[in-house]
């Protein structure tokens, strides 16, 4: 099988035969990995997958809202990865490069759930699961405050949500962000500073009493 482009072939005698995949396997970097899975050794494979299936769960939960479905996001992702992997250009850039195929397919689910909303087919509303998305750490009020976002965030554009949420969730800075989401830097700024500005003007900063069980 041919190599990506910027892979470097396994290197013989790793393992005592050539092809075989080193005994310290779990210790290479993505570089070697992709290098070995584009050999079809099982094992790379599975490293790269649970290695960046924490980060790729997190990314979906956090542009979605909700843990719902996310596993299966996650593992059609990871095939459609594999699939394409002689295509990487950056194999150290797989982790990267497996968040933008994940923000694709939850974009995708996004648009079709409200296109399915507008026609009548669908939930009227999309319920946000905070407990999920919110760290464990969470006050009431940061809670009541999360719930409050994400429900405006469902009101503004999906690109811009994403935007906005790779930028102040997922903590991503501008570059990373726009690189995630596909599109350039000018156009992940404008996504942000829209979504921002329409937070700014609806947010309601829940008291304390609101929050109290």
């Amino acid at each position: 099988m041919s190599g990506a482009r910027g892979v470097a072939p396994a290197k013989r005698g790793l393992a005592g035969e050539p092809g075989d995949p080193p005994a310290d396997i779990g210790t290479l970097g993505d570089e070697m990995l992709v290098a070995l899975a584009l050999q079809g050794h099982d094992r790379a494979t599975g490293l790269l997958y649970r290695r960046h299936a924490p980060f790729a769960l997190n990314l979906a939960a956090h542009i979605a809202g909700s843990t719902q479905d996310i596993e299966d996001v996650v593992h059609d992702a990871y095939l459609q990865a594999l699939d394409g992997l002689s295509t990487l250009r950056s194999p150290r850039a797989f982790r990267t490069w497996l968040g933008s195929i994940v923000v694709h397919l939850v974009r995708t689910r996004l648009r079709r759930g409200r296109l399915l909303r507008l026609l009548g087919l669908g939930r009227t509303d999309t319920p946000v699961d905070v407990q999920a998305i919110a760290s464990d750490s969470a006050s009431p009020q940061a809670c009541a405050e999360l719930a409050q976002i994400y429900a405006l965030l469902q009101t503004v554009s999906v690109q811009d949500r994403i935007a906005w949420t790779l930028r102040y969730v997922e903590g991503h800075d501008l570059p990373a962000a726009a690189e995630l989401a596909g599109c350039s830097l000018a156009t992940v700024k404008r996504r942000i500073g829209r979504a921002q500005r329409h937070l700014e003007r609806h947010f309601v900063t829940p008291s304390r009493g609101e929050t109290r069980s």
